[in-house]
């Protein structure tokens, strides 16, 4: 992957929404605390491949749906970006 940098981006609070359910009730489902959940929300923690299929399973979607990957050429020019 040299000159590549992929940037991960979730769908969790969208989801949470749709299911209407909270951050501490996401949390105590798939065995975490809620300030997981808000920092994985927020893009301050990736979560374990683990803990990211768990969270995946309860809202029965595959983990690209939850997850999303995005890549970027680190060497883009600023006219490009």
């Amino acid at each position: 992957m040299t000159g590549k940098k992929v940037k991960i981006t979730n769908r969790l609070r969208v989801l949470r929404a749709e299911r209407e359910i909270s951050q501490e009730a996401l949390a105590q489902e798939v065995g975490v605390t809620r300030v997981t959940i808000n920092c994985i929300e927020r893009g301050v923690y990736l979560p374990s491949l683990e803990l990211g299929m768990a969270i995946a399973r309860y809202f029965r979607k595959a983990v690209e749906d939850v997850f999303i990957t995005e890549e970027s050429h680190e060497k883009r020019s600023a006219k490009s970006a």
